[in-house]
């Protein structure tokens, strides 16, 4: 059995942003599937998606502060920059995190580990909406 959709997540300052909720409350399909497995892609080159830590906020703090450290705003070796700034980097960031997440379902749910959540990572420093396309695939 197949189910598929596009869900809006609303506009997210920049940063790292826990969306696990926001999925489950969108896809009430995910109920109909005691096995398969659950993917999720994000329709855009800068913003990512990944799995961490659901539980202490300074790991998003921190993997915010890290990806900056990693791919800084206004380095003169960068020529892709018509939209600002922060336009190349959030590309870097996003291609090192990925656009994409394949979690298993268990009995109806999204089989996370006890500390593990979905990140939204938006890159750009003005908010957006961005919508994934969430496939659903099992019995």
């Amino acid at each position: 059995m197949w189910e598929q959709k596009e869900i809006t997540i609303e506009n997210k300052n920049r940063g790292f942003h826990l969306i696990t909720n926001e999925i489950i409350q969108n896809i009430p399909e995910l109920k109909k599937f005691s096995i398969g497995l659950i993917h999720i892609f994000i329709k855009h080159t800068s913003a990512s998606l990944t799995l961490n830590e659901n539980t202490d906020q300074s790991v998003r703090s921190d993997l915010e502060s890290h990806f900056n450290y990693l791919a800084p705003e206004r380095q003169k070796y960068y020529s892709h920059t018509f939209e600002g700034e922060d336009d190349m980097p959030a590309h870097i960031k996003s291609s090192l995190l990925g656009n994409s997440l394949i979690i298993p379902i268990n009995n109806g749910t999204i089989s996370l580990g006890t500390w593990q959540g979905i990140y939204l990572c938006e890159h750009r420093n003005q908010s957006k909406k961005r919508n994934l396309i969430i496939t659903i695939y099992g019995n």
